[in-house]
């Protein structure tokens, strides 16, 4: 009932405030599509400076130019795959692969939920918790390497809501600066952003099936 709670004593405001990045993690997963994917990455760039909870105003206007810049990498128009054709294997290892993480986003929930934490820490654990499946999840699912920067942006936004859960209950933590996360996050989608743009330039595609057609 404390994980409930938790919730459900938030005001509508602020619970919607917190349940968008999931629901946009969420969405910027199932459906393709680089309009989607960049419209997701400006509308979390938009909701991070507006959470008090996730941390102090300048680690939020970092988080908000990461996502601006996330979303200017996923927008970019490239070449659609040639030559491609359907695959219902990987229809097939996508839907198991949905289905496994399904299953363990709930047992991480229902074992967060027995712990019976407070609302400070049961709120951005399970948050992080979410993301950071959510971020994997589309890590397995998209081919356009381009969206990978999404997908390791994802993670890191993931990685920070449990950093503010550390936090709040271990000393030492504070020896350690509140944007490494964001930091070790930017390296991640720029190294992201790096392959998927010469990928692109040498073999023609971003698509990570096309990778055979790379020679070094």
């Amino acid at each position: 009932m404390h994980f409930v709670d938790a919730w459900t004593s938030l005001a509508p405001w602020d619970l919607l405030l917190l349940l968008a990045p999931p629901a946009l993690a969420i969405a910027v997963m199932l459906v393709p599509g680089r309009t989607v994917a960049r419209t997701v990455s400006i509308a979390l760039a938009i909701g991070a400076p507006l959470l008090p909870q996730f941390g102090p105003l300048a680690l939020r206007c970092g988080w908000f130019a990461l996502w601006l810049g996330v979303a200017v990498v996923a927008g970019v128009k490239r070449e659609a795959p040639r030559g491609e054709t359907a695959r219902p294997g990987a229809i097939e290892s996508g839907t198991v692969g949905l289905l496994l993480g399904a299953a363990l986003v709930v047992l991480l929930i229902v074992a967060l939920g027995r712990q019976d934490l407070p609302p400070e820490l049961t709120r951005p654990a399970a948050i992080g918790m979410v993301l950071v499946a959510a971020g994997v999840a589309q890590l397995m699912l998209r081919r356009d390497a381009l969206r990978g920067t999404v997908a390791f942006a994802v993670i890191g936004l993931g990685l920070q809501w449990l950093d503010r859960a550390v936090r709040a209950v271990v000393l030492e933590a504070g020896a350690v600066p509140e944007t490494a996360v964001l930091f070790a996050t930017a390296l991640a989608v720029a190294l992201a952003a790096r392959v998927a743009l010469v990928r692109q330039h040498d073999a023609g595609s971003a698509w990570v099936s096309h990778a055979h057609d790379l020679h070094d």
